[in-house]
C-alpha cells in the first residue's frame, strides 16, 4: 500500500517494530508524520529501552483499539542477577547489589514456577499509572513513594536459561497489565541476589506477530513500495464473530438507529462482541450484547470508505 495522496487516508492497524531509545508516543508521531494520517494511536506501551512489536492504529482503525488490548503478550529478553535498580531495569540507578548464586536448575525452576499462573503483582513506582492525576514515575523522580494496590495478572509461560553466571535469557507470555520488570525483580528476590531487566523485546501482541512488522526506519520505504503490514479494521478483529448485514441494516446503523441491530439476531453470550460487516467484507460497526439477552448496543461505527 503506497503513501496516500492528499485527502486520502490509511485505515487499520499497522504493525511496527519499535527500535530502542524511543517512547511509544514518539513512534506514533513518526508514523503520523511519515504516512500523513490524521489520527494515530498505539496499543500497549513499550518502555523507551524496549524493542519489538508495537501495533499502531491509523485513522478509522483507532475506533477498534478498545477491542484489541486484552490479548496476551509475548516477550523475550535478558535479566541481570546481583544488581537491583530503582526502575527495575537497565535505565535506572543501582540501589543494591548482592552475591550471585551458583546456577542450580532445580532452584531456578522452582522460583520461576512460583512466578507463573495467576499472580497478585504490585506495579512499580516507575510506571505510567497515575495517583491523583500524577504519573507514578514523576512522583518517583521527586523522591516520593506511594502505596500501590496489587493487581491480578496471569503469566501463562515463564522460561529462563543461563547465558552467563550473572545473566539469564527468558521468554514470557503474560496478560495485559503484567510488568515484566517486576517479574525480573521478583525472580532476583527469590534467588537471593536481586536482579534487573537488561533487555526486553515484544514478539507478539494478541494475534499480531513481530515477524509481520515493519522496522520503523523502513516505514517510508515500505509505504512507497506498497508493502506496509497494515491490517484492515475487520482483519484486526478477526477474533470476533462476523455478522453480515444487508444494506437497509447498514444504513440504519450508520445513522445511529439502534433498532437496526434487531436484524443481527440474538447474542450468543451475555458479553459477546461482534463485528458487523457488509457483504463485501468492509467493517461497518462493532456491537456489544446488552443486559437484555436479546438486544445489542452499538459500540463503534466506522465511516464508509
Amino acid at each position: 500500500m503506497a503513501i496516500p495522496e492528499a485527502g486520502r487516508a490509511l485505515h487499520g492497524i499497522l504493525l511496527v517494530d519499535k527500535p530502542p531509545g524511543l517512547t511509544s508516543a514518539a513512534v506514533v508521531a513518526r508514523v503520523k508524520r511519515t504516512l500523513g494520517c490524521r489520527k494515530v494511536g498505539h496499543l500497549g506501551t513499550l518502555d523507551p529501552f524496549a524493542t519489538g512489536l508495537l501495533p499502531v492504529c491509523l485513522d478509522e482503525g483507532t475506533k477498534v483499539a478498545q477491542f484489541l488490548v486484552g490479548g496476551d503478550k509475548r516477550y523475550v529478553g535478558e535479566i541481570v542477577l546481583g544488581v537491583t535498580t530503582d526502575t527495575l531495569d537497565c535505565t535506572g540507578t543501582v540501589v543494591a547489589t548482592g552475591p550471585v548464586p551458583r546456577f542450580e536448575p532445580v532452584r531456578v525452576a522452582a522460583a520461576v514456577a512460583a512466578l507463573s499462573g495467576d499472580l497478585m503483582q504490585t506495579p512499580p513506582m516507575y510506571s505510567a499509572l497515575k495517583r491523583d492525576g500524577v504519573p507514578l514515575y514523576r512522583l518517583a523522580r521527586a523522591g516520593h513513594e506511594v502505596v500501590r494496590a496489587p493487581r491480578r495478572v496471569h503469566v501463562a509461560r515463564f522460561e529462563v536459561a543461563q547465558l552467563a553466571p550473572d545473566r539469564l535469557a527468558f521468554a514470557v507470555t503474560c496478560s495485559k497489565g503484567t510488568y515484566v520488570r517486576v517479574l525480573a525483580h521478583d525472580l532476583g528476590v527469590a534467588l537471593g541476589s536481586g536482579a534487573h531487566l537488561k533487555a526486553l523485546r515484544r514478539t507478539a501482541f494478541g494475534a499480531f506477530e513481530l515477524g509481520a512488522a515493519v522496522a520503523l526506519e523502513q516505514l517510508a520505504e515500505a509505504a512507497a513500495a506498497g508493502v506496509l503490514p497494515l491490517l484492515s479494521p475487520s482483519a484486526a478483529l478477526a477474533g470476533y464473530r462476523a455478522v453480515v448485514a444487508d444494506r437497509v441494516t447498514i444504513d440504519a446503523i450508520r445513522h445511529g438507529r439502534q433498532r437496526g441491530l434487531c436484524a443481527l439476531g440474538v447474542p450468543r453470550a451475555a458479553s459477546e462482541v461482534v463485528r458487523i460487516e457488509s457483504a463485501a467484507g468492509e467493517l461497518v460497526a462493532v456491537a456489544e450484547a446488552t443486559a437484555d439477552p436479546a438486544l445489542w448496543r452499538l459500540a463503534r461505527v466506522l465511516a464508509p470508505r
